[in-house]
């Protein structure tokens, strides 16, 4: 579905449930200001066609025990296909890295790691992520408080 295909309704639909994704349909309808009937139909349509991918708890990471958030600018040593997607998948296998993303730049990919604290990080970036063979740099930033939070589109 293409973001012409959508209108005003969906766009309510999307916005609502990115704000709370554990509302009732008839909230939802409600909220939208169409009956309950044809908006179910339009949340499953949304779902169906992928613009919908699924829905979350948004954890608390410190009261989890999980202190530290930092992000790491990883350069490879040649950017190769194989090797670009050799790293990518790497990056499925590390529990500590929450969200990773192919970039253009100065790096070639941009980790989000959480850890429980310091120690923890630091072992990770030296004994597996600059141990990778295909790493060639990295750029570690570790955050302050995060000062946004919101849902991953602007609908």
């Amino acid at each position: 579905m293409l973001r012409a295909e959508l209108d005003a309704i969906d766009i309510k639909i999307l916005r609502e449930l990115q704000a709370d994704g554990r509302m009732t349909n008839v909230e939802l309808a409600d909220r939208v200001g169409i009956s309950a009937p044809p908006c179910l139909r339009r949340v499953r349509k949304l779902e169906e066609t992928g613009v919908i991918e699924g829905y979350h708890a948004m954890l608390n990471s410190p009261k989890l025990g999980f202190d530290l958030v930092a992000f790491c600018m990883v350069g490879l040593k040649h950017q190769s296909e194989a090797n670009l997607k050799a790293f990518a998948a790497a990056t499925a296998q590390w529990p500590l890295v929450r969200q990773a993303w192919m970039v253009s730049g100065d790096s070639d990919f941009l980790l989000h790691c959480v850890a429980e604290n310091l120690t923890r990080f630091q072992d990770f970036v030296i004994e597996v992520l600059t141990a990778n063979e295909h790493v060639d740099t990295v750029r570690t930033m570790l955050t302050i408080r995060q000062v946004k939070r919101v849902g991953l589109v602007e609908v």
